[in-house]
């Protein structure tokens, strides 16, 4: 186990943020696909990372946002985010971020913006869960980008396009892209956490914020004030 600090110092290349089922998964996949990286995964529980102990894994007790909040304010950056948590992280970030410089106000997602979205639903704070899939995916997906790996059949589109294009009123739409890293394991760049910073900045009005890979997505709708 190494501290907050120490981490940051001896930044790992690939950063994951979780260790449940989902974050062991990616430790041991990435490690198979990649394993001259340094992998270091984030949990605020300590029963999580221990669990964790055979895996070959730097371990760090935190909550996930916050200690994300200061990792990116610390060279190097790693080389990629793994979110594994069940909570929408980029957004939570923004919000730890915002909160330095003016209030974020969250409201739901209108209901124009979930009409036109594949397969919507609507999680407890207003926020939307998107996908082009009607099924359960197999969690060893390999994400090609022709075709779904579970039916075969030609996609649908591409799912962070769509919401980038979204035009609805005066809203802003802000993408973080994830990508493939292993199967179906996804990521993104910490230049890109970066980047929304600035779009959110020039925005003139409320901010659409989302994750999405080509297949699914959340959003989360605010303010800056």
């Amino acid at each position: 186990m190494v501290s907050v600090k120490q981490s940051t110092k001896g930044r790992a290349t690939f950063l994951i943020i979780g260790a449940g089922k989902f974050g062991a998964k990616a430790v041991e996949r990435l490690h198979r696909k990649r394993p001259e990286v340094r992998l270091t995964i984030v949990d605020q529980n300590m029963e999580a990372l221990s669990r964790l102990s055979h895996l070959q894994v730097e371990q760090v007790c935190h909550e996930g946002a916050s200690f994300l909040n200061v990792c990116l304010d610390t060279e190097p950056l790693p080389e990629w985010i793994i979110p594994a948590v069940p909570i929408h992280l980029a957004f939570e970030w923004v919000r730890l971020k915002m909160s330095e410089h003016g209030r974020l106000e969250v409201f739901p997602v209108p209901a124009g913006i979930e009409a036109v979205l594949p397969n919507p639903m609507r999680g407890t704070d207003g926020q939307l869960f998107v996908s082009y899939a009607d099924f359960v995916c197999p969690d060893n997906c390999t994400e090609p980008v022709d075709r779904c790996t579970f039916t075969g059949k030609p996609r649908k589109g591409l799912l962070y396009e769509k919401l980038e294009g979204i035009s609805y009123h005066d809203f802003t739409s802000v993408v973080i892209r994830s990508h493939q890293l292993a199967p179906g394991v996804g990521g993104y760049r910490p230049e890109a956490l970066k980047e929304s910073l600035g779009k959110i900045a020039e925005s003139k009005g409320p901010v659409l914020y989302s994750t999405a890979c080509l297949c699914h997505g959340v959003m989360h709708a605010f303010t800056i004030s």
